[in-house]
């Protein structure tokens, strides 16, 4: 399966200046479990936001840049590309950016989004999940508490 892993705000927003404008360690935890010792698709940008690969997933980096040669990660040109090198009878995972989740869409089978209850502004944006493609299968609220500054929930969506 492939999967789009996103946290999102009510306006679609997904960060800015390639950092996330928002900080909800239980989200980092969720992202963490369910990633872990799979296949993860992501743009150039989105890798480089990281301080270091991030341990125990294979990195499938997405990017136009022939000389780009990150140590440890498979580079592609394309999102055809980057779900033909994941293992088709494992779930993959599609971590971003905005760009990335635009050209996902079309391939993603199941949508795990964190749906972050504020509205931020933003330079990188999630596209609209059209409710007539996918059909709202859990659903987890989530309350603001000392470390975590907004309410936000956890949804599925597996397409229709």
């Amino acid at each position: 399966m492939i999967i789009m892993i996103a946290a999102v705000a009510e306006n679609n927003a997904l960060g800015k200046n390639n950092e996330l404008v928002w900080h909800l360690p239980n989200d980092f935890k969720r992202f963490k479990s369910l990633t872990t010792n799979h296949h993860i698709i992501m743009g150039r940008k989105t890798f480089e936001s990281f301080p270091k690969p991030l341990p125990n997933r294979v990195h499938v980096v997405i990017t136009r840049q022939k000389d780009y040669n990150p140590e440890g990660c498979i580079l592609v040109d394309s999102i055809e590309k980057a779900i033909a090198i994941c293992p088709e009878n494992e779930d993959s995972y599609i971590i971003g950016g905005g760009e990335i989740y635009n050209l996902g869409m079309e391939h993603a089978d199941i949508l795990e989004i964190t749906k972050v209850h504020h509205s931020f502004d933003a330079d990188a944006y999630f596209p609209e999940i059209d409710k007539t493609d996918w059909q709202l299968v859990e659903s987890e609220e989530n309350f603001r508490d000392e470390k975590h500054l907004y309410d936000y929930t956890y949804e599925t969506y597996i397409r229709r």
